[in-house]
């Protein structure tokens, strides 16, 4: 073996647990945002949680902390930069008391369905700032104290639609396209910071609004499934896997990436 590779092969096992670590999830209060905030407290992590809804941040709260977790919750919006700054502002108070490294789940959102020519102006507005901008924002904010520490890990929502595109979708399917080539241009600038930043992309998910929306649109909720090669649609558990490995020291060499956590939908193209 040559240059900075070592003459002795070691075997370790990967490092999955977030013990150490203080996670910031958005928009937490429900759907897969939330089963990530559960999975990160009980896999070690403290958790900071924000959403607009303070009741639902609350019942997360209390159910973390009773499985003995640690858990801070944030009335936030991530449409307005300056509450963007105020939560910077709270992560840097809880770290100047704790050592810990710092995770960043970028997952505030939201979708609709409609024809291209009945899109108005405040509904891709309300997409463009809730996906691109406040993502966006949240990085330079959160990333600014993880690139004084000088290691940090982020992971971007994105989704199947960011690969593919349907009918009705058009500024869904933008925004998410944008979110993953996002994360390539900040990882790229970030590497060398030490800071990890990646791409979670879910296909259809069954949640409180998916279900909602699918039990009014049966075709449509069909038309996704029948892409689905594994032949279900995917619950909020099915990311957390994927989820914990991009925020664990377990993916420390993987950055730039989009991983499709989708039933082989992406697959078939």
């Amino acid at each position: 073996m040559t240059g900075d590779q070592t003459d002795n092969i070691v075997t370790i096992s990967p490092d999955f647990s977030l013990f150490g670590k203080l996670a910031v999830i958005t928009g937490a209060s429900t759907g897969i945002g939330k089963e990530i905030a559960r999975a990160f407290a009980a896999a070690g992590a403290e958790i900071i949680v924000t959403a607009r809804t303070e009741s639902k941040l609350i019942e997360l709260k209390n159910e973390v902390e009773n499985d003995g977790g640690k858990c801070d919750i944030l009335v936030n919006d991530i449409t307005v930069v300056e509450q963007i700054q105020q939560l910077a502002d709270f992560v840097r108070k809880k770290l100047a008391t704790e050592d810990k490294d710092l995770v960043l789940v970028n997952n505030a959102g939201f979708g609709f369905t409609k024809p291209i020519v009945e899109v108005t102006q405040e509904d891709f507005d309300l997409i463009t700032s809730t996906h691109l901008r406040g993502t966006f924002f949240c990085c330079q904010k959160i990333g600014e104290i993880m690139l004084e520490k000088g290691y940090g890990k982020i992971i971007n929502l994105g989704s199947t639609w960011g690969y593919s595109t349907d009918a009705k979708k058009a500024p869904y399917c933008m925004a998410k396209a944008g979110i993953a080539h996002m994360t390539r241009a900040i990882s790229t600038e970030w590497a060398p910071s030490g800071i990890r930043v990646n791409t979670l992309a879910p296909t259809g998910t069954v949640t409180e609004f998916t279900q909602k929306t699918w039990a009014s649109m049966p075709e449509r909720a069909q038309g996704i499934l029948s892409r689905i090669k594994l032949g279900r649609f995917a619950y909020p558990s099915d990311h957390l896997g994927a989820a914990i490995f991009l925020a664990s020291n377990a993916s420390d060499f993987i950055t730039g990436q989009t991983i499709y956590v989708d039933g082989g939908f992406t697959a078939a193209g």
